[in-house]
């Protein structure tokens, strides 16, 4: 994937959950920008740190001129901006890059099942076989490991338990983590932060739920960055 036309910044400050306040590279102006990611990203914003923004188009609705998309955390670029993530996975599917995918084709986005709408239906018409497929970003990397979720998050346990409903009707169920920095070695479910979420995780491995880490490579280019795939991780449980 390539995401062009980006401007570099400085951030200041996250006055609220959705709003990021920058300052343009040359220090001459500053602006409010939206941020798509409803993780904490403790670890990687704080004063001082840059940013990648896209100029947003026109809209007369709109509070924020700009939306954020990567922030540099030790010399390597994170995606922070959840709405490629469905692109992403897309991207990964149609490659075969990963061995589960390879026999399935997209049926559906935003497939409703039980009170969920998950993010994919994969099809193998030939097999007659099934898979929802539900995709995470992660962005937390710490020591090689990442670690997801860094909020707590209800709405990611409801996902699990739908893809384990799923099973009993005869789907096959996978979770996908895109890991958004390309130093992660291993994968766990971050049992501090959320343990109802991660012990929904183990759960639904023992229940047949596949689950995949997977990274990507992100670099910048001119005024473009690139994501590419990477590798598949190992899972680690406690």
């Amino acid at each position: 994937m390539k995401i062009e036309n980006l401007i570099q910044g400085t951030f200041l400050e996250r006055p609220n959950r959705f709003t990021v306040i920058f300052e343009e590279k040359n220090g001459k102006n500053q602006y409010k920008a939206h941020l798509k990611d409803p993780g904490r990203l403790k670890e990687l914003l704080y004063p001082g740190v840059s940013l990648l923004l896209k100029k947003a188009p026109p809209s007369t609705t709109r509070k924020t001129k700009f939306d954020v998309i990567a922030v540099l955390k030790n010399k390597l670029w994170v995606l922070i901006n959840s709405g490629f993530h469905s692109d992403l996975a897309t991207e990964i599917i149609e490659s075969e890059i990963i061995d589960d995918f390879k026999e399935f084709k997209i049926e559906k986005r935003e497939y409703t099942f039980g009170k969920s709408r998950l993010d994919f239906l994969l099809r193998n018409s030939e097999k007659n076989r099934n898979m929802l497929l539900e995709v995470k970003g992660c962005t937390l990397v710490k020591d090689k490991l990442a670690k997801f979720p860094d909020a707590p998050t209800t709405r990611g346990k409801r996902h699990l338990d739908e893809l384990i409903s799923g099973k009993t009707y005869g789907f096959e169920s996978t979770v996908l983590f895109l890991i958004l920095k390309e130093d992660a070695e291993f994968f766990s479910p971050n049992y501090n932060t959320d343990p109802s979420f991660s012990k929904t995780l183990h759960k639904a491995q023992k229940k047949g739920v596949n689950i995949i880490p997977f990274v990507f490579k992100i670099y910048l280019k001119g005024n473009s960055i690139f994501i590419e795939p990477f590798k598949k991780i190992k899972l680690k449980f406690k």
